[in-house]
């Protein structure tokens, strides 16, 4: 009788457990049909190219004799030229001003810090967020200067055939005196520092076996290259190719760029070679930041004559995608791409989706920066100009 009594009170039931079934499968549908819209509207954003862009603000020259340049500087802009650096926000609006005095300024920059100095001159700005941090004065002529995270400077100082490497921390105090020749290790060209400050990496254009050739030295100043002559603790010798740039990414991971590629290092105490990539492409121009590498090339096609190709900065290639115009610039800002020349523009993501490609009619294009979303801050021959894409 009980068997009976509990078939009778399950069929008495049942319609409700049909309904929370039903109401399982119709959440479990919707929660789908959901997740797949998020889906395709994210691949549709990634994908969606913009037609035309709105100026939103705009700023004239106000002394067309006097030349700036202008170079992302965290999430602001600076203007740097021979009689000044000014930090400008997203708005376009000075947050501060230094003077200075400078015949070709150059700008090098990592994280909040960043450095003016004179090229062939003998006057280095040292600069963060805040403003002027501290000013260096050299007694041979500047040929490259690099800045790590925390203020410190490295310097090739030209003296003939001997070359001079300094390091400054970030009150101009002097750390590091190194004296090289073309004969021994050869000619530094460039030079870069790990986060930490801990470690430099200099590329060296030397000769080897009667053919041009670059050498890749790593010197740690800590405990580890204490014991090392000069306190090099790796080196690598690349015949019949030359390095001429070279960029920390972290205090374990450097960059160098060759004639025909790039090149990865790994290490916190010795530095070792992890990639190598090459290409048999002409290479015209390369890019990176902390995330990504770029190198464009000709692809020897004939409606798409140029390409880029995109990698990780372990090696991994990321998208690659073709151009149909000639450019003279190629950079990456806040994850995306930016090819262009004086009137055309195009802009890329890094998956390698195209996001605007046309002109600039308001004057030449000498820089863009993304400033946040679909808003572009260009630079032109004329001023700057605030656009957004639509």
């Amino acid at each position: 009788m009980k068997i009976v009594q509990k078939i009778k009170e399950w069929k008495r039931n049942r319609p409700k457990f049909r309904r929370s079934k039903k109401k399982l499968v119709i959440t479990g549908v919707v929660l789908v049909v959901v997740a797949g819209l998020a889906i395709g509207g994210k691949i549709l954003v990634d994908r969606w190219q913009f037609k035309s862009y709105k100026v939103i603000t705009r700023t004239e020259l106000e002394d067309t004799t006097t030349t700036a340049a202008y170079a992302e500087f965290g999430d602001y802009m600076l203007k740097y030229g021979g009689d000044g650096v000014t930090l400008l926000n997203a708005q376009g609006e000075e947050v501060w001003n230094a003077p200075q005095t400078m015949e070709n300024p150059v700008v090098a920059m990592r994280g909040e810090y960043c450095v003016i100095y004179d090229k062939k001159g003998t006057d280095i700005g040292v600069y963060n967020i805040d403003g002027k941090v501290v000013d260096i004065q050299t007694k041979l002529p500047v040929e490259k200067v690099c800045v790590n995270p925390q203020g410190i400077t490295g310097v090739i100082l030209a003296d003939g055939e001997t070359t001079w490497i300094h390091v400054y921390d970030k009150k101009g105090n002097e750390l590091v005196t190194a004296k090289t020749s073309v004969d021994s290790p050869g000619y530094p060209v460039d030079l870069s520092l790990s986060d930490n400050g801990q470690l430099m990496a200099v590329s060296y254009l030397c000769v080897k076996n009667n053919q041009p050739a670059s050498f890749m030295a790593f010197y740690n100043f800590g405990n580890t290259g204490q014991n090392q002559m000069d306190n090099q603790v790796s080196g690598y010798n690349y015949v019949g190719t030359l390095i001429p740039q070279v960029d920390y990414l972290s205090d374990a991971q450097a960059l160098a760029f060759s004639d025909d590629g790039f090149l990865t290092y790994s290490g916190k105490q010795i530095p070792e070679e992890s990639n190598q990539i090459t290409l048999d492409d002409d290479i015209l121009s390369v890019f990176h930041d902390d995330q990504y590498v770029g190198l464009a090339y000709k692809s020897g096609k004939e409606k798409q004559p140029y390409e880029i190709a995109l990698y990780t900065t372990g090696g991994r290639e990321k998208a690659t995608f073709t151009l149909d115009f000639a450019f003279d610039h190629v950079a990456i800002s806040k994850d995306q791409i930016f090819v262009y020349n004086e009137k055309e523009v195009g802009i890329y993501t890094v998956k390698g989706y195209c996001r605007y490609r046309g002109t600039i009619k308001e004057g030449n294009v000498e820089n863009i920066f993304r400033l946040s979303g679909n808003r572009y801050m260009v630079v032109l021959d004329s001023g700057t100009e605030t656009i957004r894409l639509q």
